[in-house]
């Protein structure tokens, strides 16, 4: 069965959650941004999330796991608990 690891940052703004990305993508370490910023618990492990298979998150949020490429920052994402920015760690398929 497919197992992925991921890191997000989640915000209540798509606001918040562009201007997270462009810092990101700018150079910013994605693991400081999610401290200081993901309203997330997983904000305090620089929004790490560990490992999980299909069906275990928000509809939302697995497809954008389970089909984006590695180490490649997704987003924003809307769910039920707001935008996240979304990056796949690893994934076995």
């Amino acid at each position: 069965m497919a197992q992925a690891s991921a890191r997000h940052i989640l915000v209540s703004t798509e606001a918040k959650c562009n201007e997270l990305k462009a810092a990101i993508e700018g150079g910013a370490d994605f693991a400081q941004v999610a401290r200081e910023n993901s309203s997330c618990p997983s904000a305090r492990d620089g929004g790490n999330l560990g490992t999980f298979g299909p069906g275990q998150m928000v509809k939302e949020f697995d497809t954008v796991v389970f089909s984006a490429p590695v180490g490649v920052v997704q987003g924003p994402v809307k769910t039920q608990f707001g935008y996240h920015l979304v990056e796949v760690t690893d994934r076995q398929d």
